[in-house]
C-alpha cells in the first residue's frame, strides 16, 4: 500500500480546503446549531463547486462524477468535516446524498433517480431503522405485500436523516407474495405517493433532525423494487458499510480542528507565569490526542485502499466507526479541557462538536453493535490474525 497521495488527488484536496476556508467557515457562526442551511444558500455553494470542478468527486465517471475513489472520498470528507456548518455530516453542498444501492438499479432506474440525484436535481434517503429493528433486520415490521403488479406498503420508519427533503425514499420492507416471505427488499418510493407523509421530527443532542416516515396503504408498482425480491439486507449492509467507513474521515476532520485549536491556546494561554504547552499534563494530551489521529488515519486509509480494490472491508469499516467516533469524543473532550472555562461556551466551536461527536457512538451503528460484529468475524475464525493486513 502506497500511503503517498497521488498529485491529483492532493489538488483536490487543497481546493476542498480552500473552499471550506473561504466558504464554509464564514457561514459557521450563523448555521452551526441548525439542522440544514437553506436550499438557496445550498444551491449558491453546489454551483460554486460546479464551477471550481468538483461537484460529485466521488462519483463514478459514468454518473457524471469525478471518479476519485474511495481513497479520495475519504481525503475530501475529512477537510468538509473541518467546518460545523451542517452540511458536513451530508456533504451536499459538494456530492449528492446517495448511496450505492441506486448503482445497483434497473436502467430506468438509474435515468429516473441515480442520474437526477448525481446532477443535483432530486434528493433522497435511505429508511432502513424502524423503532424495534436498527442493525438487526429481525425487528424489522414494514410489510412490502404483493397485490398484482403493485405492492403494498405499510410500517414506519424513524431517525430518517433528510426525509422532509427527498424527493423519493430508499425504503426497505419485508416483503410477502402469495403468502410467502420472501425477506427483505427495497424499493425506490416517490415523494407525494398516496399514503406515505412524515411523522414527527427529533430533536437530538446534536443539529441532526431527523424524522419519522409512514406508510399506510402505500401502493408502488412492482419495478420500484431494487434488484430481486428479499436482497435488501444486501444492499442495505453496502449502505451501511460504506456509511461506517466514512464516519473516520468525518471524525478525523473534527478532531484534527479541536487538536489544532487545543495546540494553538496551550501555546498562547499563561498561567504562573509559563504557557500551558510547558505543562507536562497538558503536552501528554496533545500527545495523546496526537497518536490517536495517526492511528485513525491509518485505518481510515487502509479501508478505503480495500474497498477501491473491490476487497471485502466490512470488518475494517466497524473497526473504523468504532475507533475514529470514540477517539472523536477524546479528543474533543482533551481540547475543552485544555480550554478550561472558555472551552464550555458557545463563542467557541468545541461544545457543539463535543455535542455531535456523542451521538456518532450510535448512529449507523452503536459502538457496541461494531464490538459484535467485530467479535463474530475473529471468534469464528472467519478473519485471521493477517486481516488487517490483506
Amino acid at each position: 500500500m502506497d500511503f503517498e497521495l497521488e498529485p491529483e488527488l492532493r489538488m483536490l484536496r487543497d481546493a476542498v480546503r480552500r473552499f471550506v476556508e473561504n466558504e464554509l467557515l464564514p457561514l459557521e457562526g450563523r448555521y452551526a446549531n441548525e439542522h440544514d442551511i437553506p436550499d438557496d444558500v445550498r444551491l449558491r455553494l453546489q454551483d460554486k463547486a460546479k464551477e471550481l470542478g468538483f461537484w460529485a468527486f466521488d462519483l463514478p465517471e459514468e454518473a457524471g462524477g469525478g471518479g476519485v475513489g474511495v481513497v479520495g472520498m475519504c481525503v475530501v470528507f475529512e477537510e468538509l468535516a473541518r467546518c460545523n456548518v451542517p452540511s458536513f455530516r451530508a456533504p451536499t453542498v459538494l456530492t449528492p446524498y446517495l448511496g450505492p444501492v441506486l448503482f445497483r438499479g434497473s436502467q430506468k432506474q438509474k435515468e429516473t433517480y441515480l442520474l437526477p440525484v448525481a446532477r443535483g436535481e432530486k434528493r433522497t434517503c435511505f429508511a432502513l431503522t424502524e423503532a424495534g429493528a436498527g442493525s438487526d433486520p429481525a425487528g424489522m415490521r414494514t410489510t412490502a405485500i404483493a397485490d398484482g403488479d403493485h405492492f403494498v406498503i405499510n410500517g414506519a420508519k424513524v431517525f430518517i436523516t433528510g426525509a422532509d427533503k427527498a424527493d423519493f425514499a430508499q425504503v426497505f420492507a419485508r416483503t410477502i407474495k402469495d403468502g410467502q416471505e420472501l425477506g427483505v427488499s427495497c424499493f425506490l418510493v416517490d415523494r407525494g405517493t398516496p399514503g406515505m407523509r412524515l411523522g414527527q421530527s427529533f430533536e437530538l443532542m446534536s443539529p441532526d433532525r431527523p424524522w419519522e416516515l409512514l406508510f399506510d396503504n402505500v401502493r408502488v408498482p412492482a419495478d420500484s423494487m431494487v434488484g430481486v425480491a428479499g436482497q435488501g439486507w444486501e444492499l442495505a449492509r453496502e449502505f451501511l458499510d460504506m456509511g461506517r467507513l466514512i464516519h473516520g474521515p468525518k471524525a478525523l476532520g473534527r478532531a484534527q480542528r479541536a487538536l489544532d485549536m487545543a495546540i494553538a491556546y496551550a501555546n498562547e494561554r499563561c498561567t504562573f507565569g509559563q504557557p500551558l504547552a510547558r505543562r507536562q499534563a497538558i503536552q501528554w494530551m496533545i500527545a495523546d490526542s496526537t497518536v490517536e489521529l495517526h492511528a485513525a488515519r491509518s485505518m481510515v486509509l487502509h479501508a478505503a485502499w480495500k474497498a477501491d480494490r473491490g476487497l471485502d472491508y466490512h470488518l475494517e469499516a466497524s473497526a473504523v466507526k468504532l475507533y475514529a467516533d470514540e477517539m472523536l469524543i477524546r479528543v474533543v473532550d482533551r481540547a475543552i479541557q485544555i480550554h478550561g472555562g472558555v472551552g464550555l461556551s458557545r463563542e467557541l466551536p468545541l461544545e457543539l462538536m463535543y455535542r455531535d461527536a456523542r451521538s456518532r457512538t450510535i448512529t449507523e451503528g452503536s459502538s457496541e453493535m461494531q464490538r459484535m460484529i467485530i467479535a463474530s468475524g475473529a471468534l469464528s475464525g472467519r478473519y485471521g490474525t493477517n486481516r488487517f493486513e490483506t
